[in-house]
């Protein structure tokens, strides 16, 4: 198992890599995106799987009769956030086939079927919206919603999948194929310290937490940076450097977290003042009441400060996802199988599985990240964990599965 887990991470790694900072951008609809969906359909046909594409985008490789239904799926995804890190997707992808070898080593005969999945678009790096191929799968995401999103370059959803020859008119909701899995179990490497704290290799999530994404769109006036009165001036990037450090005092506060980690300015010269800057507000908290009150309080500081300024502000909310508590059955049944004193904790990040908790039983195990660095070439997960983690999940599955 240690070596094809080696071999595969080997032959995955310089997929999509950039050189100039380390990070992965394993974007969407894009060649580095066709390298590893390449690469997932290369592994699953070298351990006799059948392959197949969704009306989605998702990849699936299974192992038994899908139509069989019950099925214990596992799997992640493989796109990156811009010049991420290795680990965030991958390791579930990599360690779900490292997994599968190991129940082949063992001799384990399954009794119901397995597949493995990428999931498409996971990190929403380019159309901005994460976890469009779960979203997609569940209905959560509408087809004319879908087709609304756009990239950086106004290129639309159905414009980059049709240009990667994919049929957009085939997406929507597949009710039929969620209606086969019986369980799905996606491992991850934590994004985050707890384990690393606690001294365990793996751990189970309890919870994620409720998350979103807003737009604030903060127009002001463009004029010359060097001829403009201070006072004379109606600066947006002003109102929007109060709101950055209004976010972190209101998310301190709460014992929340909110992040603007994207920024867009207009026209964007080093000798004008901007007439439009519009960020990105991502904020997560324990409960939705207080991710409420924090995103509330956010608004209310830049709207008082827009106000001040002279500044128009808009705020458009573009997604969200509620607390998702994992089914607790599953939950309990995997920490019985690891033998019942794995840690449970709960995560800020997101992820397929917790889209998918609406429609099917899911779970998830973390593999522990030593430093908590997360989408950054600087994440990581020392190879023994990484072990750790195949053989966590090759137990869980081989009780779902097999047993």
């Amino acid at each position: 198992m240690s070596q094809s887990f080696h071999a595969m991470w080997a032959s995955l790694r310089p997929l999509g890599r950039s050189d100039a900072s380390g990070g992965y951008r394993r974007y969407a609809w894009t060649g580095a995106d066709a390298d590893c969906r390449l690469w997932f359909r290369m592994q699953a046909e070298a351990r006799r799987l059948d392959v197949e594409t969704d009306r989605n985008g998702n990849q699936w490789a299974w192992l038994g009769d899908p139509a069989a239904g019950d099925a214990v799926v596992t799997g992640s995804h493989l796109d990156s956030v811009p010049d991420g890190g290795a680990f965030d997707g991958p390791l579930g992808v990599v360690s779900a086939f490292a997994a599968l070898d190991e129940l082949r080593a063992r001799g384990a005969s399954f009794k119901r079927p397995l597949a493995i999945v990428n999931f498409g678009d996971e990190e929403g790096a380019r159309f901005g919206l994460a976890c469009v191929g779960s979203r997609l799968t569940s209905g959560q995401l509408t087809k004319e919603k879908a087709y609304e999103l756009r990239d950086a370059d106004g290129i639309s959803l159905p414009q980059a999948m049709e240009a990667a020859g994919y049929d957009p008119d085939a997406i929507g909701p597949d009710p039929e194929r969620l209606a086969r899995i019986g369980a799905f179990v996606e491992l991850h490497v934590e994004q985050g310290r707890a384990l690393d704290l606690s001294g365990d290799s793996v751990g189970i999530a309890s919870a994620i937490w409720p998350h979103g994404r807003w737009r604030f769109d903060f127009r002001g006036e463009a004029n010359h940076a060097g001829t403009t009165r201070l006072v004379d001036r109606h600066d947006p990037m002003l109102t929007y450097a109060e709101t950055v450090l209004a976010a972190r005092t209101e998310a301190a506060l709460a014992g929340a977290v909110a992040t603007f980690g994207k920024v867009a300015v207009e026209p964007n010269g080093v000798n004008a003042i901007p007439s439009l800057v519009r960020g990105w507000l991502d904020s997560r908290a324990a409960d939705q009441a207080t991710l409420d009150t924090v995103v509330t309080a956010i608004e209310k500081a830049a709207r008082e400060r827009a106000d001040k300024d002279g500044v128009d502000l808009a705020v458009v909310r573009e997604s969200f996802t509620p607390v998702v508590e994992f089914e607790h059955a599953l939950r309990d049944e995997i920490n019985r199988i690891l033998g019942g004193s794995v840690p449970v904790l709960g995560t800020g990040a997101g992820h397929d599985a917790g889209i998918l908790s609406a429609s099917v039983p899911t779970a998830m195990l973390f593999v522990r990240n030593p430093t908590g660095v997360s989408h950054s070439p600087l994440e990581f997960a020392p190879e023994d964990d990484c072990v750790a983690g195949v053989l966590a999940l090759a137990d869980v599955l081989e009780g779902l599965a097999c047993h």
